[in-house]
């Protein structure tokens, strides 16, 4: 059996000269020790440099590709894997990690005290306040999804003003349920971010959110440049398959150009559509929040490790991991 978002719930489990002779032969026998020290140490920082130096030409000659990391999300618990991190403290440690193995982008939702899934204004604001501190720089997304509340109450954290907040601009069927985003719900929120300078990430579940979210941008509702996310792989909604991402992305150059845009793979689907990213041009979405396995034997033991996996990707593609300064230039936020 799969959850709504693609979990498998059936598998989850770094002076000289008054000196006597053996004095001036001790002093020349230390000197030379001390020389070799220095030699070694010089050819230890040379290296070093040298190591650094190959760094940036890489990362001059390659594209940054940002990855983001959907820490939790509001269906994978403990029981699934172990790894999810549900407290405030367990979320800024993931995050914190993710962060070191190349995430720039961390996409948030609170949990209940019980870790069941709930809007929790409070939890967002402690989380923002310790992970910007944690981890300087790093773009920090709140999420407005319906799995965490109904209505008003899925944007009552936005006056925390974090830099960006997901948006979906339109509803469709899950397996269970209905993701239900009416169009005065997308205005409301859209007004929100608005008000308080938060860049919406347009979440687009099927090809219709995509226009609904251009007519936004026609009404002044939506400032383009958008970023826009491709959901792929869940039930119902679209499909993880290239073909549908290439012409989403057709679709996105002729209703919104300029536009940046990452895609999400859920379930079994993440690596591979993290590789589709890459080659065509776009940015990474990784986490326990989408796939709690590393592959069909293995649960991920960590967000980190999914990140890691998917920086490892960026070589191939002539792409690195974008560091917080490069990705908030290339979604134009504040530094």
């Amino acid at each position: 059996m799969h959850t709504d978002l693609g979990i498998d719930t059936d598998r989850l489990q770094c002076n000289l000269e008054s000196r006597n002779d053996d004095d001036a032969t001790a002093d020349a026998e230390q000197a030379g020790k001390h020389a070799g020290s220095r030699t070694g140490n010089q050819h230890r920082h040379d290296k070093a440099r040298q190591v650094h130096s190959a760094d940036c030409i890489i990362c001059c000659m390659s594209e940054p590709c940002i990855i983001t990391v959907a820490i939790t999300g509001s269906v994978a618990r403990k029981s699934h894997n172990p790894a999810v991190p549900e407290s405030v403290a367990e979320q800024v440690e993931s995050t914190h990690e993710a962060f070191e193995a190349g995430a720039a982008l961390v996409h948030y939702h609170s949990r209940q005290d019980d870790g069941s899934p709930g809007t929790v204004p409070e939890k967002f604001a402690e989380f923002q306040e310790r992970i910007r501190k944690l981890c300087p720089g790093i773009i920090v997304q709140f999420s407005t999804g319906g799995r965490s509340g109904v209505g008003s109450e899925r944007g009552s954290m936005l006056h925390h003003r974090p830099d960006m907040a997901s948006l979906s601009t339109g509803s469709c069927n899950f397996p269970r349920s209905v993701y239900e985003n009416s169009n005065e719900l997308i205005r409301e929120l859209a007004g929100k971010m608005l008000e308080f300078g938060i860049k919406p990430e347009i979440e687009v579940f099927d090809l219709a959110m995509l226009y609904n979210a251009a007519s936004l941008v026609q009404e002044g509702l939506l400032t383009s440049p958008l970023h826009v996310q491709f959901v792929l792989g869940v039930k119902n909604a679209l499909p993880a398959h290239r073909d549908i991402l290439e012409f989403e992305l057709e679709k996105l150059a002729e209703l919104l150009p300029g536009s940046t845009w990452v895609a999400a793979g859920i379930g079994k689907s993440q690596l591979e559509v993290n590789s589709w990213c890459l080659e065509l041009g776009g940015h990474m979405r990784t986490g326990l929040e989408d796939n709690i396995r590393l592959d069909a034997d293995a649960l991920a033991p960590s967000n980190a490790a999914l990140v890691k996996r998917a920086a490892d990707l960026c070589p191939e593609y002539g792409r690195h991991p974008a560091s917080a300064a490069e990705a908030r230039k290339i979604l134009g936020l504040m530094q």
